[in-house]
């Protein structure tokens, strides 16, 4: 509660970070916001947090977070930001969890463990070329029409990295090559077999 006091005392500092469940407040001003068929867009709330004597006025936005693959939820940002829109607000939150969830993502797959050189130079080499692989790697989930998790489709270009091979084609029917084989195992012998039964070995 303290370094929320902190920040509206700074005028310079502003703050949008998501709510815990277990904060309390007062609710001082309580609206909703619909779009033209009716549905709520966001909530907004005046709400006044108090403790040990400290009252802090702040604004809470709250949206509903919709994820594809996944169950909504609410989401609710408390800011002393009163002056922009609360679509700016949920705008800015959802962009800087972008930035949080690609840092997760370069750590699970592409664990920078230890640089290869100690200079500032070699150091930034390193990095910028882990976000360039994890770039193409994007570039590449984005136009495959077979739906690939980023952690698998990153196993299966690091096992396949040094082949000539088209990753287009690969991902997007990967047992193409799986089901010729069935074909040719179930198809019948070559002739050279055959005599090779009948005993003519090369080095008979």
């Amino acid at each position: 509660m303290k370094s929320f006091d902190g920040f509206t005392i700074l005028a310079t500092t502003l703050y949008a970070v998501i709510m815990k469940k277990n904060l309390r407040y007062e609710a001082l001003v309580d609206c909703m916001s619909q779009n033209p068929k009716g549905e709520t867009e966001h909530r907004e709330q005046v709400v006044v947090f108090q403790k040990d004597g400290i009252n802090h006025i702040a604004r809470i936005v709250t949206y509903v977070d919709i994820k594809k693959g996944k169950e909504p939820k609410l989401v609710s940002l408390p800011t002393n930001d009163f002056d922009i829109s609360a679509d700016t607000i949920i705008a800015k939150y959802r962009r800087r969890w972008q930035v949080e969830s690609l840092f997760k993502q370069i750590k699970q797959n592409f664990p920078l463990r230890y640089f290869y050189r100690e200079s500032a130079n070699a150091i930034k080499i390193q990095i910028w070329v882990t976000l360039i692989a994890n770039l193409l790697l994007s570039v590449l989930q984005s136009s495959l029409q077979r739906s690939w998790s980023f952690s698998g489709l990153a196993t299966i270009v690091r096992i396949t990295l040094m082949y000539y091979i088209n990753m287009e084609k690969l991902f997007n029917n990967p047992y193409k090559d799986l089901e010729k084989m069935l074909v040719e195992s179930l198809e019948s012998p070559p002739e050279n077999v055959e005599n090779l039964q009948e005993g003519a070995y090369p080095c008979s």
